[in-house]
């Protein structure tokens, strides 16, 4: 009898747990910052002996920031070697034991066997694999589970005034990965989850007169799951990819995309409440609509935020990118809205990879 199409089916990303230092600083940072509600918690006072969790949310977003009580723990571990960073992007299931059934059998890592974790509210099922680095996915099982969380976290609100800043679901999450292994994380993505392979970018599509690197985009079968891949490409001096691989110390998650339907209304609040974007330079903008061509947003606020525009077939789409949010230079996010396109902004990657560069050159890496 013929497979079916898609053995993995995925309704979303169900969260991304991030091992940092310090997590109630986090947590207040993701809150005053990027207008993350405080929804849980657990740790000490609700039972859990090693660590403290606080989990986030705005619109469909749901982060988890955990730190060790321990100083030798795999957590405390995974911080020294890579500073904050993304430990697990969670993938929403309705069997999460079929889940790992299917990919373990397709070669994928165990990270965690299946178990069924239950409290008063119901319960939630998950199961892990590896994927690049020591990053994992863990599938989370929750159709029969009514807590703010999962079982083992307390309910918690913020305790400072939170106010949200439009930020809607996760757009897709990128992957760096070692010189020569990004195929090799293609071929796991198609073989092991059944992705389907979105689009390709070589040293042509992202090069500037100092760096290059490639990048494929795996998709899931209904799209709702995307992940790009990035490796490094030869180049005159070290790309941004080489520099993060540096700093994390191996592969991992370089940024997180999040969409939003009102990007110049949502990097505005974000710019007034201190975070960092990288700038593009005033020429970016001169032949702008030349280059995208009739767009319903006015120029004047995209050039004033540095916003960068680029369309597809589809239609077009309107991003940027923050600078590193840890001191090392890692993790960032990228905001994100889609006015039609299904595309990553290829039209961008020039002036955007010069806008990291000089970044780079500041701080010594270039």
């Amino acid at each position: 009898m013929a497979e079916p199409t898609d053995f993995l089916p995925l309704n979303g990303t169900d969260y991304i747990e991030f091992y940092v230092g310090n997590a109630k600083q986090s947590a207040y940072f993701y809150q005053g910052a990027f207008g993350f509600e405080l929804v849980a918690y657990a740790g000490p006072e609700t039972g859990v002996r090693d660590r403290a969790s606080y989990v986030l949310q705005q619109g469909k977003i749901r982060l988890v920031l955990t730190t060790s009580l321990l100083p030798d723990s795999p957590i405390s571990e995974h911080v020294r070697l890579h500073g904050d960073g993304v430990k697990v992007m969670a993938l929403w299931v309705d069997d999460a034991y079929k889940s790992y059934e299917e990919t373990t059998k397709r070669g994928a890592r165990s990270a965690g066997e299946p178990q069924t974790l239950t409290d008063e509210f119901g319960e939630v099922r998950i199961s892990s694999i590896y994927t690049y680095g020591e990053t994992i996915h863990t599938f989370v099982e929750r159709k029969n589970y009514t807590g703010a969380f999962m079982p083992g976290y307390k309910p918690r609100k913020s305790t400072a005034p939170v106010a949200p800043v439009g930020l809607k679901h996760v757009d897709h999450c990128v992957g760096n990965v070692g010189w020569g292994e990004m195929n090799t994380w293609v071929d796991f993505y198609a073989k092991v989850m059944g992705f389907q392979l979105l689009l390709t970018f070589d040293d042509e599509d992202i090069s500037t007169e100092y760096s290059a690197l490639m990048s494929k985009v795996m998709s899931n079968g209904n799209g709702y799951v995307k992940f790009p891949i990035n490796e490094p490409a030869e180049g005159k001096k070290k790309s941004q990819i080489e520099e993060y691989l540096d700093y994390y110390h191996g592969p991992g998650v370089q940024h997180i995309a999040i969409a939003t339907d009102d990007i110049v209304s949502t990097v505005g609040e974000l710019r007034r409440r201190g975070v960092e974007f990288l700038s593009v330079p005033a020429s970016y903008y001169a032949d702008l609509l030349d280059r995208v061509g009739h767009i319903d947003e006015d120029l004047k606020p995209l050039q004033d935020l540095n916003i960068l525009v680029d369309r597809d077939n589809e239609g077009y789409l309107l991003q940027i990118f923050t600078k590193p949010v840890e001191d090392r230079p890692t993790v960032f996010y990228e905001i994100i809205q889609r006015k039609g396109a299904k595309s990553f902004g290829k039209g961008n990657f020039k002036a955007l990879f010069e806008s990291i560069e000089r970044e780079q050159a500041l701080r010594g890496n270039l």
